[in-house]
């Protein structure tokens, strides 16, 4: 792969601050690409990103930003755009899991899950194509999750919002074509939760054809092809989950 890719494109990473956004942030920089990423509550890690990002060689910004709050989302893709000089990339990266019983789901639980994982990323994506389409196109990755396709007791308003998030995939790509493509990445197990014990982690990774969890490279390496060489994708989910989705 080139190693300057995406010289000279712009891209807009959701919750770039940290974990599997700071991935994807970092492997776009390190192609060359400037990076703008949104925070919601992590700051600290947001600077240090931004200041790993300018390492590399290219511009980078964070921004902060409530993606369940319209407003506040689409200033902060306008911010963003303002900043880099256009928007080429979007990946919609945020998101929030609560998991709970089915009788122990809050209102408030339901709706930081619907507005952080579904609604945010529509207006972001809305907002960015504008930019996009003024510099003849674009590109939108949104992750998704392995919870969007199979049912998880424990974790319904995730699981309802990764499941919309894939719909919404489907109904953005049909919408911003032919001068945007939308692509969704469903992750499978890629960080264990901290509640569980190496027992716990054991058996799951069993039950893993390749008896193996992810990386956050894994995810970050897709994300760059879906940007980069997939000209003739669009509206497509894509798990990465070692084959879990099969059993």
């Amino acid at each position: 792969m080139t190693d300057k890719l995406f010289k000279g494109k712009k891209a807009l990473v959701t919750g770039g601050a940290k974990n599997m956004g700071k991935a994807i942030s970092i492997e776009l920089a390190r192609l060359g690409a400037d990076v703008a990423i949104s925070f919601c509550n992590s700051e600290n890690d947001a600077h240090s990103t931004v200041e790993e990002i300018k390492r590399h060689g290219s511009f980078s910004v964070h921004l902060k930003a409530d993606l369940r709050k319209r407003a506040e989302t689409e200033k902060m893709v306008e911010k963003a755009a303002d900043a880099l000089g256009g928007l080429d990339f979007l990946v919609n990266n945020a998101g929030i899991f609560q998991p709970a019983k089915i009788n122990e789901i809050t209102e408030e639980m339901w709706e930081n899950a619907l507005g952080t994982n579904l609604t945010g990323p529509f207006y972001c994506a809305r907002k960015a194509a504008q930019f996009m389409k003024q510099r003849g196109g674009g590109r939108i990755v949104n992750i998704a999750s392995l919870g969007g396709i199979k049912a998880w007791q424990s974790s319904v308003p995730y699981c309802s919002s990764k499941a919309g998030l894939i719909m919404l995939t489907k109904c953005l790509a049909l919408a911003l074509a032919p001068d945007i493509q939308v692509n969704a990445i469903a992750p499978g197990m890629i960080t264990f939760p901290p509640s569980y014990s190496d027992e716990q982690k054991e058996t799951f990774i069993k039950k893993i054809p390749l008896k193996k969890k992810g990386t956050f490279h894994d995810i970050a390496r897709l994300v760059i092809f879906l940007l980069s060489d997939s000209d003739f994708i669009t509206g497509q989910v894509i798990t990465v989950d070692g084959g879990q989705d099969l059993k």
